[in-house]
């Protein structure tokens, strides 16, 4: 379970690698016009970094078997999902919300999905693990 997380993590992780790589080629920040569906800049810049955090701490994790960084991964993870559901929402409401007239937000679908379900089931399988280890 250890390793399917890592494995997870790194998929999830290229996944939002290719989201960021889409985003920044069509413009980034700079082409952000309406106000509703801009992408705030601490949650852009905080998302991949607390994700990248949060995998070097689950590497220390498998390096050492302890507890504490298992848990201190999860942590990273609860606030990288917030983050990431700020993104998606501000995403979903560019597809055709109301407040969207006339923006257009990049990211592929499919893209989103993959991003989306990888980041549930390495947070799923980091909270089992974190709970495994902690009862040993």
């Amino acid at each position: 379970m250890e390793f399917a997380a890592l494995g997870a993590w790194i998929v999830a992780a290229l996944a939002g690698t290719y989201l960021m790589a889409v985003w920044l080629a069509r413009g980034g920040l700079l082409e952000q016009t309406t106000k509703v569906t801009r992408f705030p800049v601490l949650v852009v810049v905080g998302h991949p970094l607390a994700a990248v955090i949060g995998l070097a701490v689950w590497v220390a994790y498998l390096a050492t078997e302890r507890a504490g960084f298992a848990w201190a991964a999860f942590t990273a993870l609860v606030v990288v999902i917030m983050q990431g559901f700020v993104l998606f929402t501000r995403w979903l409401v560019g597809q055709g919300g109301r407040h969207a007239k006339d923006t257009e937000q990049p990211f592929p679908a499919a893209a989103v999905l993959v991003h989306g379900v990888l980041a549930v089931a390495t947070f799923v399988l980091v909270f089992l693990t974190a709970i495994q280890v902690s009862g040993r």
